[in-house]
């Protein structure tokens, strides 16, 4: 297991969301790139990005702050928020993504993930964001009636390689991860899956890595290194240890 530390970007800004509330919102760099940079200095292997405003909107908005960090990092980078057409996707891979993560679109439109998994095959990660036990769309911000783990079973049938997991209640908190449902979505699905969500501490990176089933292959963690409860090698280390 790895780790992704997370590049949340809104009106132009590195920002974190607590448990996906556009109103509560820290800004913690002004330009993105300084994370970027900052992570990948400190040995990040793959990095995280989001478009906030992309991911509300429904369109990509921020697509010039992922092609500036793809030409400041050397890692690889895996960035979603608002991909619902072809274009959209060409767009972002275009601006240097190596995987393109889509949420709304995966659940809603069968045809489209069709085609990008077609297209793209394994550079296509599906992202599923619960809230209440249920999928959540549209950036957090409409709840479903479907069951994350039945939605991760139906797609990985339709060919999905990589998901992304995200229980919303506990993401931002620092609380701890939500290693339950996890363990319940991992067994839903033969694809390799990330988790996000409560990582506060390095214990909790231990705990999360020593019971995670062996088809979760890494953890996106954003607030706790940005506000310097451990560094990137130090979580890195931590991870191996389990």
């Amino acid at each position: 297991m790895i780790l992704y530390p997370a590049i949340d970007i809104r009106g132009g800004h590195a920002v974190r969301l607590l448990r996906g509330d556009y109103e509560q919102e820290t800004r913690y760099d002004a330009d993105p790139v300084d994370a970027a940079r900052r992570w990948a200095s400190q040995g990040a292997r793959f990095l995280h990005v989001v478009d906030l405003d992309g991911a509300r909107d429904g369109r990509p908005a921020n697509l010039e702050a992922v092609r500036r960090i793809a030409a400041a990092v050397d890692c690889g980078i895996q960035a979603g928020g608002g991909l619902r057409d072809p274009d959209s996707v060409s767009a972002l891979l275009d601006a240097g993504a190596d995987r393109v993560v889509i949420g709304t679109a995966a659940h809603r439109d069968p045809e489209f993930l069709d085609a990008m998994l077609a297209t793209h095959g394994g550079r296509i990660v599906v992202a599923v964001d619960a809230r209440g036990g249920s999928v959540a769309l549209s950036g957090w911000m409409e709840a479903g009636d479907v069951d994350p783990a039945a939605a991760v079973a139906a797609l990985g049938g339709r060919g999905v390689e990589r998901f992304l997991f995200t229980p919303i209640e506990v993401d931002g908190t620092m609380e701890g991860p939500g290693t339950d449902e996890l363990g319940r979505i991992a067994a839903a699905t033969n694809a390799a899956l990330l988790y996000s969500g409560g990582v506060g501490s390095l214990d909790d990176l231990r705990r999360l890595a020593g019971v995670a089933p062996a088809n979760v292959e890494g953890v996106i963690v954003g607030r706790a290194l940005y506000e310097e409860r451990f560094t990137v090698a130090e979580a890195e280390a931590a991870l191996a240890e389990s």
